[in-house]
């Protein structure tokens, strides 16, 4: 995993101070490689069988190619079989839409899109609970309600 580290500043806490008083500065260093998923699991906001079905839900979407892209890709493709029953990129590209279609279609109608937000598109929970227009703190709720459907789906124990 890609660690890049930065300092990033808090907004300022606490009660108004007198006028002249200088508010301390308080910051926090936060690595912007890692994934929002990442992030809670780290934290501890997510069990490891969660978290596995996050990431092999992510792995089966960016297999699928499902992320918009601006332009075709004209990187050759070489195809290396290994016997009669290996996939060739496209099979392999099917075969992961189907996994990643029935994973979403698992964890139901209304959750597919707080799961779809945080770990496909890997936006930060606040970021997807404001364009949800859901109440603060709602999301990670949603979210492992939806993980533990994918982790069913996927037969994570």
């Amino acid at each position: 995993m890609l660690r890049k580290l930065v300092e990033r500043e808090l907004t300022p806490e606490g009660p108004r101070r007198r006028k002249g008083a200088t508010r301390r500065r308080r910051s926090v260093t936060v690595n912007l490689g890692e994934s929002p998923l990442g992030w809670l699991h780290a934290h501890g906001h997510l069990e490891d069988r969660l978290f596995d079905a996050g990431e092999r839900l992510r792995s089966d979407y960016e297999r699928a190619n499902l992320a918009p892209s601006v332009t075709m890709s004209w990187s050759p493709i070489r195809i290396k079989t290994s016997g009669a029953t290996a996939l060739n990129p496209t099979e392999q590209q099917i075969a992961a839409r189907g996994r990643f279609d029935g994973a979403v279609a698992a964890a139901g109608k209304g959750l597919e899109d707080i799961l779809w937000r945080v770990v496909c598109a890997c936006e930060t929970l606040p970021t997807a609970e404001k364009a949800l227009d859901w109440p603060a703190r709602s999301g990670k709720l949603v979210l492992k309600l939806a993980l533990d459907r994918v982790a069913d789906f996927y037969r994570i124990r």
